[in-house]
């Protein structure tokens, strides 16, 4: 699938449709793609000015894990499609079906992993965001914040496309695990992504 190459028009059009996919594991990896995007565009407005010498490798560095990071979202959008295309099909196997609980687990957890890596992409990219707020480019700080802010939603928006699955598994100790995860991780970044944005908005 190459949804991430159809036009915003295209894409939003199939996440307004009953199409199966893009849902919003897809829609949360694009939100962070566009999120890690402005923080890119920071970084870019900040090297090579004379006044942001002294922070311009570790902004350089920044760039780097941030252009990997909006690569990397946007491939999630097509794999976050096609690990759910199996689970949409497996629901459609009958009840009495001797086959139908493996079936179904296998394919929860093949869907429940793009969510989860959409999700811990995002709290990569959250941590990126307070440097460029506090030190990049002032120009540009508003750009930090909408960028750690559109992480941020996308983080929570996989950690409940992660749980719509690990709800439904059998395996509940294998579901736990996942649920611990991204509780724990969660409440290690949510905040760092409010004070990086409260930062910039008590500015104006």
């Amino acid at each position: 699938m190459e949804l991430h190459n159809k036009s915003i028009d295209e894409f939003t059009g199939l996440i307004a449709s009953k199409a199966p996919f893009p849902g919003g594991g897809g829609a949360s990896a694009a939100v962070a793609a566009i999120g890690i995007a402005l923080g890119d565009m920071v970084g870019e407005l900040t090297v090579g000015k004379k006044i942001y010498a002294d922070v311009e490798d570790e902004i350089k560095e920044i760039m780097n894990k941030a252009q990997a990071l909006r690569l990397k979202f946007l491939e999630l959008i097509n794999k976050d499609a096609e690990d759910f295309e199996p689970l949409s099909k497996a629901y459609a196997i009958p009840k009495d079906d001797p086959n139908r609980d493996a079936e179904m687990e296998r394919c929860l957890r093949l869907a429940a992993n793009a969510p989860l890596e959409i999700f811990d992409l995002c709290c990569e990219a959250i941590k990126l965001f307070m440097p460029l707020a506090t030190k990049g480019s002032k120009l540009a700080i508003s750009d930090a914040a909408t960028g750690v802010v559109f992480c941020w939603a996308a983080m929570y928006g996989a950690a409940v496309n992660v749980k719509v699955n690990t709800k439904l598994m059998k395996d509940r100790e294998y579901a736990e695990a996942i649920n611990k995860h991204v509780d724990d991780a969660m409440k290690e970044h949510w905040p760092i992504a409010e004070e990086t944005y409260e930062i910039v908005y008590k500015q104006f």
